[in-house]
């Protein structure tokens, strides 16, 4: 069984516990669920194209920085330029939770995504209800048809769709309603990161789709490099989620990246 496997098997676990204590009809009336969503696509189009993430931990690198808190880092991505901000919901694996989109989400303007694995409908309505702009969903544990029937219920409940690739194969698993396209650098079986292999499968998508190159962005050069290969969008965490002072490290990189 893979790391992905088993966060599925628990991710499906917790869903079932949520499901019989607050039922969808109780999340449509929380206070976010009718608020107007900010579009993640058009801000990638208009402005740094930089996805910041707040992220504290992960399978593979264990603990990343569990000091900070979300609105002082997520306040200083706005700040300093960011598109958007990725939030990491899923706890056991990835340290995350609700309180981290929703302690935000009334003090920042700019699209929230809501990074999670989402292989359940149930979610999409905890994702609206929290204040999340727009949710991922990551091809290698989905469906094509699972995909479309997602996107289209995102769509019904105001969200946008940011779709994440790793391989040739799961470009089976695009379709005309996806918002944006995430290339994984990081291959997911032995996590070596290969720029190239990404710009192949960038330029196997219609050339009208917004492309996010994800992980493994580590240095100026690579984002520029990325960029004059033709991608919008650049979801980051990592590289300043590692540091001590997260924003400051944003800040810097924006200003070099402008240089």
């Amino acid at each position: 069984m893979t790391i992905l496997d088993k966060i599925i098997e628990r991710k499906k676990e917790e869903i079932a516990v949520s499901m019989a204590k607050i039922s969808t009809d109780h999340l449509k009336d929380s206070e976010f669920f009718g608020r107007p969503t900010f579009s993640l696509k058009e801000s990638v189009k208009n402005k740094s194209g930089i996805i910041a993430e707040f992220k504290r931990k992960s399978p593979s690198k264990g603990i990343i920085n569990d000091k900070v808190q979300p609105l002082e880092v997520t306040s200083a991505y706005e700040n300093f330029g960011a598109s958007g901000i990725s939030i990491l919901t899923d706890k056991d694996f990835f340290g995350g939770s609700f309180d981290d989109i929703l302690s935000v989400r009334n003090h920042i303007s700019i699209p929230v995504l809501r990074k999670d694995f989402m292989v359940d409908e149930y979610q999409f309505y905890e994702a609206r209800s929290i204040g999340a702009d727009a949710v991922l969903l990551i091809a290698a544990c989905l469906s094509p048809t699972q995909v479309k029937e997602f996107t289209e219920l995102a769509h019904q409940l105001g969200l946008e769709v940011l779709l994440e690739i790793h391989t040739e194969e799961e470009l089976k698993h695009f379709n005309s309603g996806i918002d944006l396209v995430g290339i994984n650098n990081r291959n997911l079986k032995d996590f070596k990161v290969d720029l190239q292999h990404s710009v192949l499968l960038k330029d196997q998508l219609p050339k009208e789709v917004l492309s996010v190159a994800e992980s493994g962005i580590y240095n100026v050069e690579d984002f520029k490099y990325l960029k004059e290969k033709g991608f919008d969008g650049f979801l980051m965490g990592e590289y300043f989620m590692k540091n001590e002072d997260p924003a400051n490290k944003f800040a810097e990189f924006v200003s070099n990246i402008a240089m």
